[in-house]
């Protein structure tokens, strides 16, 4: 998908062009999550529960939570919201709501109706740029059919947005992570490295318009492609990066993963940003989080790494299964860890 000059410009009137929203968040994007070993320390407390008609809740970390309310129907519900990762404000507003509906589509589901999650510094940044914000979700919920309808806001000094969602699935069709077997094909449906060019975005206002399009691209079309095609397990790449959701899907699932590092596709500008050292704390968080548990060929070097762990911001979904058109990035294996080569 192409984003045109209109849309690109249409968050700054010429009385806010010279506000830059990504100074007003301390990070940007799926980067600025809490590290994935300090949340799922955090909410040990609440796995494990046992109620009547969950499918799935939190004790894999899937995308979403299912609760099946009829033989043939699930009910998914998700949540997600963040700071500025661009600093046009319709921009983010799409980018914000795609990266929602993704958990959706990671859950083979129909999102079906979204509520808008709002912070506002209100005395800091005019209403009018909330209004883009919105105007940008807005266009992403109806792209995806799915009726945006009110929603909640508090008066922040950070400014937040995103959705809530609800959608539909069959129970039998829905993908999760725990359900991945050895010898299988891995797929990867979007490039990666939109974390390290939204930092260079941040710390030098330069804008990557490739970024902005991988990032407010639905998953719909490869969601409704791992349906056709039997697959049983996929997640989408988000804030954990690359490696960090694949090593949640590995361990729910019980196998390990081989990696093919050159196989990965990454969007342009990225490698040059990465060697002039546009890398995220969250990136650097969630390599270390994942770093015990690969093994790495002689010829992947600590860059590589750093790349295949970027957090990503309304990334594609990693497949468990081959989808016509996107590239195979490894294999599934009996055993734990992931190898690199």
């Amino acid at each position: 998908m192409e984003i045109s000059p209109e849309i690109l410009g249409a968050g700054h009137s010429d009385t806010t062009a010279a506000l830059r929203l990504t100074d007003f968040a301390h990070g940007g994007g799926c980067a600025c999550k809490i590290p994935p070993g300090e949340l799922e320390e955090a909410v040990r407390a609440l796995a494990g529960q046992d109620e009547r008609g969950v499918l799935v809740g939190l004790d894999d970390g899937d995308d979403a939570a299912a609760v099946l309310v009829a033989p043939d129907l699930a009910v998914l519900s998700t949540a997600d919201f963040f700071t500025p990762v661009v600093d046009d404000a319709r921009a983010w507003g799409m980018i914000a709501a795609a990266n929602a509906l993704s958990d959706i589509y990671a859950m083979g589901g129909r999102p079906v109706v979204a509520i808008n999650l709002v912070g506002w510094p209100r005395e800091r940044l005019p209403m009018e740029l909330l209004s883009e914000v919105l105007a940008g979700g807005l266009e992403i919920a109806r792209r995806a059919g799915c009726p945006l309808i009110g929603g909640h806001s508090i008066d922040d000094p950070e400014p937040k947005y995103g959705l809530a969602v609800t959608g539909t699935a069959r129970p039998e069709r829905l993908l999760r992570i725990d359900a991945a077997t050895p010898g299988l094909p891995i797929t990867l449906t979007k490039p990666i490295g939109v974390g390290i060019l939204n930092n260079r975005h941040k710390a030098t206002g330069e804008s990557f318009p490739e970024a902005i399009a991988s990032m407010t691209a639905l998953n719909r079309e490869a969601s409704e492609a791992a349906i056709g095609a039997g697959v049983r397990a996929a997640t989408d790449v988000t804030g954990f990066g690359l490696l960090g959701h694949l090593h949640k899907l590995c361990r729910a699932s019980g196998v390990g993963a081989v990696i093919e590092a050159g196989a990965v596709p990454v969007l342009p500008d990225v490698r040059s940003s990465l060697a002039a050292g546009y890398v995220s704390g969250g990136t650097r968080r969630n390599l270390d989080w994942v770093r015990d548990h690969l093994r790495v060929g002689p010829r992947v070097g600590e860059d590589d790494l750093l790349l295949l762990a970027d957090a990503q911001t309304s990334g594609g979904l990693l497949v468990v299964g081959e989808l016509p058109g996107h590239p195979v990035i490894g294999h599934t294996v009996a055993g734990a860890g992931i190898e690199i080569r």
